[in-house]
């Protein structure tokens, strides 16, 4: 048995006991990562570690431990509440601005993990506030981020554009933005109807009913109303007991319960707002880096209001950052000794073009969904040259289908989108989140490769 194989059925193993067993599934990828790479490819430790996604680790850190300061004094309460002013109190629509606005950001040239580390946080208070399924609220902004991902002048857009003219392929950049937009935003539409968006709408009349002025009792009976509105629970004090008002909780903590109006601006929420424009600027404007930029924000924050921050390290989501990092070093490894080169060859080695196009694409969806998503774009369009030069199949459908297939499963919680998806979002059972975005991703994997495929590639062929 070959080393590439047997290290794919020791990933197998390590999903098989991380599900069936309850272990951390990045525990049980680190130990993988230690036995295939010493035992099997003769890897030594620098070359295991080489795979560790240290990046990521600090934008989840970074990221989660700036918006447990916000949640703290109360900032991401304030945002929710300024979210739904702005819509008129129609809850139905907030899903679709988040989408427009992730999309927005990387369309104009956000890096699609910075766009999601931004919105994300927002969105997902939002729908721990008004109980909207988190899966829902956040495979919308993985998707927006996506669909405006492929602009002529966003990141994605850039590397795929010059990765075609490098391999002298015939490109069109627009047919490429459109491509990745339309299959997003047909994707978002799904499951925004199958995980309960068309209910917000009742919801809707109920906050216009209660009063969309939810900051004008000071005392937060209009707080309540609007929990009530939303539909979250017809009982108030069941709902706060279950914990879902986290931010009013920390607001009457920090003050000395005196209950502060979430609707005013304190000197620290003013001050954390201030830190999540910088934060924006900082990444868009000037390409710092968005875990360093937000663990330096933190810090500031933490310096002035100690009493806000004095839990927030431990509100960081260590089990999902041990998760993600785990499994990314094994995936590592697996490019270490050459098993993702060694699939993709064999694919491309197959003869029958079509069918070649379509295996591709499902390996781009399945590697990108642990993995870089603009890696795995740098590996297979090159890897589609030899028979892209044979005639027989359209360049531009073939590169868009392999581009919108490595991106749309950035959903997975394995990626950076959707580890950040996971880690943001409050007041959660985050085992069962992370399994139902497994499971998602696991259905984006298994279906939309074979759809761009069909809609794309096959309509040029022969």
């Amino acid at each position: 048995m070959s080393a590439e194989l047997i290290s794919i059925l020791v990933l197998v193993v390590v999903f098989v006991i991380a599900t069936t067993r309850s272990i951390n599934m990045g525990a049980l990828a680190f130990a993988a990562a230690f036995g295939v790479g010493e035992l099997v490819a003769d890897l030594d430790a620098d070359k295991i570690f080489a795979g560790f996604p240290g990046d990521l680790f600090v934008v989840l850190v970074g990221v989660t431990y700036l918006f447990a300061i916000a949640r703290a004094n109360g900032t991401t309460d304030w945002l929710v509440h300024a979210s739904i002013r702005l819509v008129r109190g129609r809850v139905v629509l907030i899903p679709w601005v988040m989408f427009v606005l992730t999309g927005a950001l990387t369309a104009i040239g956000a890096v699609s993990p910075a766009a999601v580390a931004i919105v994300a946080p927002i969105a997902l208070s939002f729908a721990a506030r008004y109980s909207i399924s988190p899966l829902l609220m956040g495979a919308m902004v993985v998707h927006g981020a996506q669909g405006g991902g492929f602009s002529p002048i966003s990141i994605y857009g850039s590397i795929v554009n010059g990765i075609v003219e490098r391999e002298g392929l015939p490109g069109n950049e627009v047919a490429l933005f459109l491509a990745s937009l339309i299959v997003n935003l047909v994707i978002a539409g799904v499951v925004f109807v199958l995980f309960g968006g068309l209910k917000l709408r009742g919801a809707d009349e109920r906050v216009r009913s209660a009063g969309t002025d939810l900051g004008k009792d000071a005392d937060g009976r209009a707080d309540e109303a609007a929990d009530d509105g939303a539909g979250a629970d017809a009982d108030r004090n069941a709902d706060r007991n279950a914990g879902r008002n986290a931010g009013k909780d920390s607001d009457r903590e920090a003050d000395g319960g005196a209950g502060e109006d979430v609707s005013r601006l304190s000197p620290a929420r003013i001050a954390t707002l201030a830190a999540l424009v910088a934060l924006v600027v900082a990444v868009l404007a000037f390409d710092l880096d968005a875990g360093l930029t937000s663990i330096t924000l933190a810090v500031a924050l933490s310096t002035f209001w100690p009493a806000d921050s004095r839990n927030a390290v431990t509100q960081i989501a260590w089990p999902t950052v041990l998760l993600i990092c785990g499994v990314l070093t094994y995936v590592g490894v697996l490019d270490e000794m050459g098993t993702i080169d060694w699939a993709g060859e064999g694919v491309s080695d197959i003869g029958v073009p079509l069918l070649s196009a379509v295996l591709l694409c499902y390996i781009g969806a399945l590697v990108s969904a642990f993995a870089s998503s603009v890696g795995i774009m740098g590996a297979l369009i090159p890897l589609a040259v030899p028979f892209l030069a044979q005639g027989e199949i359209g360049a531009v459908g073939m590169v868009a289908a392999l581009a919108v297939s490595a991106t749309v499963v950035d959903v997975s919680p394995f990626s950076t989108n959707g580890a950040l998806v996971l880690a943001a979002a409050p007041d959660v059972d985050r085992e069962r989140f992370f399994r139902q975005l497994m499971m998602y991703g696991g259905i984006v994997v298994a279906v939309v490769p074979a759809v761009v495929w069909l809609a794309l590639v096959v309509p040029d062929w022969g």
